[in-house]
C-alpha cells in the first residue's frame, strides 16, 4: 500500500506540474503576439496587428472555459470553430484532472510526512520525479528528429476526427497558429515542467537531509 501510495504520488505531482505548465504557456499572450512576427502572420493573414490581438484574447477566454463558440465564430469557418471545440473539452479535462492531483498530491504527501517521515517524503520526491526526466528526454529526441510526425500521432491520439486537418491556404487558425508556433510552444511548456519538477526535486533532497524519519515522528 505504501509503494503504491508513492506511486501516486509521484502521478499526481506530475500531472499538476504539467497541466499547470500546459495552461501557463498556452494563454500567454505575449508568446501569440511574439510568433506573429516570427512567421510574419500579418503577411500570411491579411490582418493587422491589432486584429490579431483580438483575436488570441478570444482564444485565450476561449480554452479557459470562459466564452461559448460565438467567441470565435466571427473569424473562424464551421471546422475550426468545431475543432476548437474539441480542444476546449481537453483543456476543461485537463483542468479537472488538475484538480483532483492537486487533492491526491496534498492527501498523500500529508500521510506521508505524518505516518512515514518526512526523510522518506524526501526520498519518494527526489527519486521518484526522475522518472519524468526520462520521458522528457524520449519526447525532445522524438522532436528533434521529426515535429511533424510527432504533432500528427498527438493528434490521432487525443481526438477522435480529422478536424484538427486545416487547409493552410483557407482556414485563418492554421495560418495564425502553423507548426512553428507549436513546435515553440511545446519546448516553453517543457522548459517550465522541467524547472518546476527540478524545485520539488530539491526541496525532496531537502527533506533527504534534513527530515525526520518514521520512528523519530512517533516518539515525538
Amino acid at each position: 500500500m505504501k509503494r503504491l501510495f508513492g506511486v501516486w504520488l509521484i502521478i499526481s505531482i506530475s500531472a499538476t506540474l504539467l497541466i499547470s505548465s500546459i495552461e501557463s504557456k498556452s494563454y500567454d499572450k505575449n508568446y501569440y503576439l511574439e510568433s506573429f512576427k516570427e512567421n510574419e502572420v500579418v503577411a500570411v493573414t491579411g490582418k493587422g496587428i491589432n486584429e490579431l490581438e483580438s483575436i488570441v484574447d478570444n482564444i485565450i477566454e476561449y480554452l479557459k472555459g470562459n466564452g461559448k463558440d460565438e467567441l470565435l465564430r466571427p473569424y473562424f469557418n464551421d471546422r475550426e470553430v468545431a475543432h476548437m471545440r474539441d480542444v476546449q473539452d481537453l483543456f476543461h479535462l485537463a483542468r479537472i484532472i488538475r484538480y483532483v492531483s492537486i487533492f491526491l498530491s496534498i492527501t498523500i504527501i500529508a500521510y506521508f510526512a505524518y505516518c512515514e517521515g518526512t526523510k522518506r517524503l524526501g526520498r519518494k520526491l527526489f527519486f521518484g520525479l526522475f522518472t519524468n526526466h526520462i520521458i522528457i528526454a524520449l519526447l525532445s529526441i522524438i522532436m528533434l528528429i521529426d515535429f511533424t510526425s510527432f504533432w500528427t500521432l498527438f493528434h490521432h491520439l487525443f481526438f477522435t476526427n480529422d478536424l484538427w486537418l486545416l487547409n493552410p491556404k483557407t482556414d485563418l487558425m492554421i495560418k495564425m497558429l502553423p507548426e512553428p508556433f507549436f513546435s515553440g510552444i511545446i519546448v516553453k511548456i517543457v522548459l517550465s515542467f522541467f524547472i518546476n519538477l527540478s524545485i520539488l526535486q530539491l526541496i525532496g533532497l531537502y527533506f533527504m537531509k534534513k527530515g525526520k524519519e518514521r520512528w523519530e515522528v512517533k516518539k515525538k
